[in-house]
């Protein structure tokens, strides 16, 4: 094990019934540090990402963060390590109810970790818009007001209310304009290098990839092939 590692994962294995999605896979993340799983749909890239946040149980294999073994954890166990690895998802649009205001859907994390308050709430909600490029009123709008950019954008202040030290980006600019990517991506640029943020980044655009990422493991039909 790499014991100065944010991240550590080590021979994970997932298996969906006879098919091997992730076939003894290993890699270790730093703090600070982008660590990029590249390759087509169907490798196991996703596979492997929810394995790390435990939204899926390996069938195998070790995932360390912050020096915890958590794959023998139950979920009880598991509750206050899951605030500090956070998931930004693929389509922004699905990953907020359209029945809440924006407001609401960044302050539920601050409400399921007890440090909401009426007073500091809704200050807390607004500087976290404010983070992530957003003006504060936009928390009165729907998610069907907003642009899929600046719906990426709440998913990833909602992230950031859990005051993560992990984050797990599965295919965060792909349902994107390419004039819009460009701004996520230095948002989370900076987000990583103000807080240090270690960043397990799934893409499959190489071009993407390149000019994100510090390092780059290739998969192919669930096993790295390289990096």
């Amino acid at each position: 094990m790499n014991d100065d590692a944010l991240l550590d994962v080590r021979d994970l294995v997932v298996r969906y019934g006879d098919v091997t999605a992730v076939d003894h896979v290993s890699f270790a993340l730093a703090a600070g540090e982008t660590l990029a799983l590249d390759g087509p749909s169907g490798c196991g890239k996703s596979s492997a990402a929810l394995a790390v946040l435990q939204l899926r149980r390996p069938d195998a294999g070790e995932v360390r963060f912050e020096g915890r073994e958590l794959t023998a954890l139950t979920e009880r166990e598991l509750r206050p390590v899951r605030p500090r690895m956070q998931p930004v998802f693929q389509d922004p649009y699905g990953s907020l109810s359209p029945r809440h205001r924006i407001r609401d859907a960044v302050a539920e994390p601050l409400k399921v970790r007890g440090v909401w308050s009426a007073t500091d709430g809704p200050a807390r909600v607004a500087e976290l818009l404010d983070r992530v490029g957003l003006d504060p009123s936009y928390g009165d709008r729907r998610p069907h007001e907003l642009s899929g950019g600046q719906c990426q954008r709440v998913g990833i202040a909602r992230a950031l209310a859990s005051e993560p030290r992990l984050l797990v980006l599965d295919e965060p600019v792909s349902s994107l304009d390419p004039s819009v990517r460009a701004g996520v991506l230095n948002l989370l640029a900076d987000l990583r290098d103000d807080l240090g943020l270690g960043y397990l980044f799934i893409c499959h655009d190489r071009a993407v990839v390149r000019h994100f990422a510090d390092r780059v493991i290739e998969m192919r039909e669930g096993r790295v092939i390289s990096g």
